[in-house]
């Protein structure tokens, strides 16, 4: 037999071998359901939860089924892991620049930022700033004023709400035009500048949203705010948790993609007249950023998956909701938590196809 033959042989027995333990535990499963008298299927869903979601994006009430209750609490994590994705993304390229910046002051603080955040456990620092730091906060008479519409006490953090007609046509359509942007900038060529195409059209899209929008301000009546939007502790916790745990290993990640690049680049940037700011912006990290998407993806897809240490806070996502209520109230086990892993393995090869498609199209523009 060939070296090809015996590869495809090995391969084959690999494939039915995997598929033999499959089929085993699948009727294991089986076996022991019809003892116990429990059928497997997902009907569930389209019965009554009875229960209420304290935070909710989307419209939620307690008569509707356990089949919108994923759907919710799935919004809920996915928002988390946007919110921690833009801000651990923001302060490890901080922590990196400072930590390269040569000013001892700099360089120091980061580095001993870095290690405390590294070598100390995640959920260790999310029950911190839930306990020690917001729920240490004043109540809700003695509010900390930021301006003179935001709101921060014990109960979360108030901020005015946007509405109105024009304001949604408007955050769409910048929305749409960022996104067009974004895909046309490569047939535009080199003389349009993606750094010059994407802010102006997000500044523009935002600033005229904002002068169109209807602002409601949160207002202090009784003992409770009216209006505006409240963004609970736990959500706060839970963002910075996580977004300072995770950027101190992307600090890490932009670091030695940084380093990753020639110093021939920056000495010839150097001798055009480039300042160090604009060497930095332009040349240096456009370079890095080829080597630095590969680490980037793992820390965003762990971004995701640590949402669920907000259960520990009571933040209402996925595993809270549903691997928690959901199953306790149904009983069905194997169900909830298949439903629960499929949605999470869904949203990671999604995220993670998408940054393969952005690392495939930086790696054809550097050959």
């Amino acid at each position: 037999m060939t070296g090809k033959g015996r590869a495809l042989a090995w391969q084959a027995a690999a494939v039915v071998s995997a598929t033999a333990v499959v089929l085993y535990f699948a009727n294991n499963v089986a076996t022991n359901l019809a003892v116990r008298g429990i059928q497997f299927g997902f009907g569930f869903l389209w019965a009554k939860a009875g229960f209420d979601i304290p935070f909710h994006l989307v419209e939620w009430d307690v008569n509707f089924p356990y089949g919108r209750a994923l759907w919710v609490a799935g919004v809920n994590t996915l928002f988390a892991s946007a919110i921690c994705i833009v801000f651990a993304s923001a302060l490890g390229l901080t922590l990196a620049l400072m930590r390269l910046s040569g000013n001892l002051l700099a360089v120091g603080t980061s580095r001993a930022l870095i290690e405390v955040i590294r070598n100390t456990p995640q959920l260790l620092q999310i029950v911190f700033f839930y306990f020690a730091v917001l729920q240490a906060l004043p109540p809700m008479r003695q509010s900390v004023t930021i301006g003179t519409s935001v709101f921060l006490n014990v109960r979360g953090l108030y901020v005015p709400a946007a509405s109105g007609e024009l304001w949604d046509w408007i955050s769409g359509i910048t929305l749409v035009g960022v996104l067009v942007a974004a895909v046309l900038w490569k047939r535009m060529g080199m003389l349009v500048p993606r750094l010059l195409v994407l802010p102006p059209v997000l500044i523009v899209g935002l600033l005229a949203a904002g002068f169109t929008a209807q602002w409601e301000p949160p207002a202090l009546k009784g003992f409770n705010f009216v209006g505006g939007v409240r963004i609970p502790p736990e959500i706060l916790a839970l963002a910075l948790g996580v977004s300072i745990y995770t950027s101190a290993f992307i600090a890490e990640n932009v670091r030695a993609a940084i380093l990753g690049v020639h110093k021939g680049q920056t000495e010839a940037a150097f001798s055009l007249g480039l300042t160090k700011g604009r060497t930095m912006a332009l040349v240096v990290l456009p370079q890095a950023l080829r080597l630095l998407i590969p680490p980037l993806t793992s820390q965003y897809l762990n971004i995701i998956k640590s949402t669920t240490l907000g259960a520990a806070i009571a933040y209402p996502e996925i595993l809270q909701i549903f691997a928690r209520t959901v199953l306790n109230q149904s009983g069905r086990a194997i169900e909830v938590m298949t439903l629960v892993l499929g949605v999470f393995l869904v949203v990671n090869l999604i995220a993670s196809a998408g940054m393969n498609a952005w690392n495939r199209r930086l790696a054809l523009q550097g050959r």
